[in-house]
């Protein structure tokens, strides 16, 4: 999300297809919770980005000239692996390529989604199951607490609204707990699908990102308990499996959520702020920063 934002300000094209393209083909080398089981500061005393960097070889641009003035090449040369059990080779990484971050298109997610497969249970990952839908995280949070919630181990909580637009703000709240019914039955994920964002160090099979999101309108928004939703992450494919006519009339009495910022930056920010796939960013950003000053202003 943050390159995508960062290429949009200096108008370089970049999407989430090169990001799938690019996961296919770079396997895993750090052994970093949640995907393996060291913390970060095992990554940080085997060595950090410097190493991983070095270990790439030349699938990195290593003559660009960096902020320190010297080249990428020239600024890792000196870097040491202290413990390649965190830091794997290339020659032999942690995990194969193609086990990273996956990018998901579908009727439920037309522009993209995502999901980090190597933090993810391997037998969800292609999976069709009915969907628990929640039109915000108080309303789930209720009723994940509830021992009596309706809700079965192969089913799919659905998360709406809690995007750039709709929360405001794309909170970290995509990773959303477990039920309790289903923990007290020692079931530890299941497949969580929304519009949110959630931290890097989380665990489970939890669809992120989903675009176009819920409060403006995307498939997301339609989506009602008890529809299927089909996840095949081998063909990158996100399916909501209900007919295009009945989703035309669930659109027909579909009402964007009220109640947001009414001034300020937030709303501001609410009217700018664009959706997951291209940064969330703001769209007066786009094409390029840093003009000229044309006149002295004093």
């Amino acid at each position: 999300m943050h390159l995508l934002a960062l290429a949009g300000r200096v108008g370089v094209p970049l999407s989430l297809a090169d990001f799938d393209s690019l996961a296919r083909d770079i396997p895993v080398v750090v052994n970093l919770m949640p995907s393996g089981k060291y913390l970060m500061e095992d990554f940080y005393y085997a060595g950090g980005i410097p190493v991983v960097m070095a270990e790439l070889g030349n699938l990195i641009h290593r003559d660009h000239i960096t902020v320190s003035g010297k080249t990428v090449a020239e600024n890792i040369e000196k870097a040491k692996n202290w413990n390649e059990d965190v830091i794997t080779p290339m020659s032999n990484p942690f995990q194969s390529a193609g086990s990273g971050t996956v990018v998901l298109t579908g009727t439920l997610a037309p522009d993209g989604a995502v999901l980090k497969i190597s933090a993810a249970s391997p037998h969800l990952l292609k999976h069709r199951g009915k969907a628990r839908v929640f039109s915000n995280v108080e309303e789930y949070n209720v009723a994940a607490d509830d021992m009596n919630m309706d809700v079965e181990a192969g089913d799919i909580i659905v998360l709406q609204n809690a995007g750039p637009k709709g929360y405001p703000g794309f909170p970290e709240v995509g990773n959303v707990s477990m039920p309790r019914k289903l923990l007290a039955q020692g079931i530890t994920d299941m497949i969580r699908v929304s519009d949110a964002r959630m931290s890097g160090t989380a665990f489970g099979t939890v669809v992120l990102h989903v675009s176009p999101e819920a409060a403006v309108g995307g498939p997301l928004a339609l989506v009602m308990t008890g529809d299927e939703i089909d996840l095949d992450v081998e063909n990158r494919k996100l399916d909501l499996l209900v007919s295009e006519e009945v989703l035309a009339e669930r659109r027909k009495n579909w009402t964007p959520p009220t109640g947001g910022p009414t001034r300020g930056w937030s709303k501001l920010y609410v009217d700018h702020v664009m959706q997951a796939n291209t940064g969330a960013d703001l769209d007066f950003l786009l094409g390029g920063s840093g003009s000229e000053v044309g006149r002295h202003s004093h």
